[in-house]
């Protein structure tokens, strides 16, 4: 009887024991390990275009969005048709046909907007998030349905800002788990709103040259300089 008692404990103690080791040989992938990750992937992309729909207040844009690391940014809108956002690393661009009026700003270190949604889907935009934002899952690592009733699975990571100085009180980032590319960016502002930005159709290291973030305003709009900052230098 002893003897049979004692067989069952050490099965039972090599079986704990093997799971053990099973699971100590599967990495626990965490939240911010994830985020990590899908840094990484943005860190080896040149480049990328890609179909880009924003939905703010009730108002809905879109456009197409181009980016060469670190920094180049270019939206061009086909609602609001002809609108123009661009940003080379030095100097932001907005074209407003509407108004008939092109905005410039000098960006320097030390006087940045408030981060974009497009430009949070970069590898620089992905250093900030780490920095600024604590990072969990939103339900856990498992693929969902990005909306209800939707196909498309996606990985979703909340990110809850560390101060009050960041744009976002929170965002919600929407990821291709086989790309790992950012299918959308949901971010609440400090006024409680909600933005929502969309990509599409994302094609990675296509070769854009730096002259395409060179922007020739029409002859005919008005110029208005330092728009955000008016003591920048």
């Amino acid at each position: 009887m002893k003897s049979s008692v004692c067989k069952r404990g050490i099965s039972l103690v090599f079986m704990l024991a093997w799971g053990v080791s099973i699971l100590s040989g599967q990495e626990i992938i965490t939240a911010e390990r994830y985020l990590e990750t899908v840094a990484e992937r943005y860190g080896v992309i040149r480049d990328y275009e890609a179909g880009i729909v924003i939905l703010s207040g009730g108002t809905e844009m879109r456009g197409n969005v181009s980016h060469l690391s670190p920094s180049f940014l270019r939206i061009d809108f086909t609602r609001p048709a002809e609108q123009v956002i661009v940003f080379n690393g030095e100097l932001l661009t907005v074209y407003l046909p509407e108004y008939r009026v092109v905005l410039n700003q000098a960006i320097t270190q030390t006087r940045r907007p408030a981060s974009t949604g497009a430009s949070l889907a970069s590898a620089e935009g992905l250093t900030l998030l780490r920095r600024n934002y604590v990072s969990s899952f939103v339900t856990g690592p498992a693929p969902l349905p990005l909306d209800a009733g939707s196909q498309e699975s996606v990985v979703k990571l909340r990110l809850t800002r560390r101060s009050v100085s960041e744009g976002f009180r929170e965002i919600i980032l929407s990821i291709n788990p086989e790309t790992l590319l950012i299918r959308r960016i949901e971010g609440q502002t400090i006024a409680e709103g909600l933005v929502r930005f969309d990509f599409s159709n994302i094609r990675i290291n296509q070769g854009i040259p730096e002259q395409r973030f060179i922007y020739d305003s029409p002859a005919s709009a008005n110029m208005r300089n330092n728009f955000l900052f008016q003591d920048a230098e």
